[in-house]
């Protein structure tokens, strides 16, 4: 079971960092990470990341319940979605979900982002699949999201955002700006043509060198 060593300094850590790359506004999205105890350090729900302070994350067991909590705030809304990925991936120590413009764009409109970008799948695995849809905080959301992160670092939730899984906060937030930076361009690719994929062989080699760093991070 991969966690985190310091795990709530760094949620903290990546939150104010997600905030700084315009990856999300306000009270928007939500970072977690798995302790060496099975527990998930979660951000809580309705507080701003600008003021964000170690003793506001929420520590809760693997099934949802809190087991640890400043003046009795809740942890993310989406916690479901952290949860099921926790239980899906022994190799993840960290979730976050995000709602960047370019990524979104994509998942409002139901599209994956191609694997068009040299090197790409290194980093991600492949194409950036777009989940079925599910109402925002429920089960659903993270059956699907499960499913669109086989193999991959990162999935678009249908009609809300994106997610990002990796060893530790940093990586998943470095995974969630690449996938961001990826979108933007696609996005402006198609008002000059059509993007071209990667060739089949040279996305397949780089996916394949994604699942080893994911079982063996740097």
């Amino acid at each position: 079971m991969k966690y985190v060593e310091d795990a709530p300094e760094a949620v903290l850590a990546a939150a104010k960092d997600m905030l700084r790359k315009g990856l999300v506004e306000g009270t928007a999205g939500n970072i977690s990470a798995r302790q060496q105890d099975g527990t998930i350090v979660i951000t809580p729900s309705s507080v701003d990341y600008a003021d964000m302070q170690l003793d506001d994350l929420v520590v809760i067991d693997i099934e949802g319940e809190t087991l640890s909590s400043k003046d009795g705030r809740s942890p993310s809304s989406e916690k479901l979605l952290h949860l099921a990925s926790y239980k899906a991936f022994d190799d993840i120590g960290s979730v976050i979900h995000s709602h960047p413009v370019h990524a979104t764009m994509f998942a409002v409109t139901h599209q994956d982002i191609p694997a068009c970008i040299d090197e790409f799948s290194i980093f991600v695995g492949g194409e950036v699949r777009c989940t079925e849809y599910a109402a925002s905080g429920t089960t659903d959301v993270g059956e699907q999201a499960v499913k669109a992160l086989e193999g991959r670092g990162a999935a678009l939730i249908a009609n809300h955002g994106m997610v990002a899984v990796g060893p530790h906060p940093a990586a998943a937030l470095h995974i969630t700006a690449l996938v961001e930076r990826s979108a933007h361009i696609v996005w402006g690719a198609r008002a000059l043509g059509s993007p071209l994929p990667l060739p089949d062989k040279v996305n397949e080699g780089f996916a394949a060198i994604y699942g080893y760093l994911r079982q063996n991070p740097l």
